[in-house]
C-alpha cells in the first residue's frame, strides 16, 4: 500500500454490506478494488490509485471472477490489456445476472 488508508475517503455506499470497523485494506484489497471499479466514483478511483498503485490494481482486476461488460471494457482499455486476458472473460459464470442477459 502506498498511502495511509482511511475508509472515510471512499464513498460510503460502497460499504453498505460490511462492518467498516473490521475492514483491513491489505487483507480485503480485491474486495475494495472490485467495489470501486464497479460502483465507485472518480474520486474513489483516484483514492484507489493512491492506495494501491496501478500495478496492484491491474494484477487484481485481471484475476476477478466477474466484472460488468462496461467495467471490463474500461479496464482493458485503461491498462492496455487484451479483453481475453481477464479471468472473467475466459471463465464466464454459469448463471448470468438477469439484468445482463
Amino acid at each position: 500500500m502506498n498511502g495511509a488508508f482511511n475508509i472515510s475517503d471512499f464513498s460510503e455506499y460502497l460499504f453498505w454490506d460490511i462492518d467498516v470497523s473490521k475492514f483491513d485494506a491489505d487483507k480485503h484489497a480485491s474486495q475494495l478494488i472490485q467495489k470501486v471499479v464497479e460502483y465507485g466514483q472518480l474520486s474513489d478511483w483516484n483514492n484507489l490509485l493512491r492506495l494501491y498503485g496501478k500495478e496492484r490494481i491491474k494484477e487484481t482486476v485481471v484475476n476477478l471472477r466477474s466484472l460488468s461488460p462496461v467495467t471490463h471494457s474500461f479496464l482493458a482499455f485503461y491498462f492496455k490489456i487484451q479483453p481475453e486476458d481477464f479471468r472473467c472473460y475466459t471463465h464466464k459464470q454459469s448463471v448470468q445476472n438477469y439484468w445482463n442477459s
